[in-house]
């Protein structure tokens, strides 16, 4: 899998589910260097890099190439903190038309929902 978040995470399983979609688990890097930054002292995962963590599973379960068009309803809910919480699962709800990827994400970590989001990306061709 191809990734821009070098060592940001780890896909420590996944499952596909009778809709179609996928449930993936996934181990925050606390180690990271994002989180020396954002914010020091007091480590936060990124909603941006939460995005594309996203966008970056949701390739790897499609095997296409995709460009983020739009998100909605985008609503952080709790705050990650990787030393706290760094095991994340994240329910994607993925539908496809001819040019189009639809994802309906909700990331949890235990009873907690700390993201819930519905983004469309469009298939690029390479």
């Amino acid at each position: 899998m191809q990734t821009i978040l070098t060592d940001f995470y780890i896909l420590q399983s996944y499952e596909q589910t009778e809709n179609g979609g996928f449930v993936a688990n996934i181990s925050l890097n606390k180690d990271h260097d994002i989180f020396k930054g954002h914010f020091p002292g007091n480590p936060v995962t990124p909603g941006v890099c939460m995005m594309q963590i996203v966008k970056e599973l949701s390739e790897e379960f499609t095997g296409l190439k995709l460009f983020l068009k739009s998100a909605s309803n985008v609503k952080f809910m709790a705050i990650i903190n990787p030393f706290e919480t760094p095991d994340l699962k994240l329910q994607l709800d993925i539908t496809q038309t001819e040019n189009e990827v639809k994802v309906k994400n909700i990331t949890s970590f235990g009873e907690t929902i700390a993201l819930k989001m519905s983004v469309n990306y469009q298939k690029l061709t390479i």
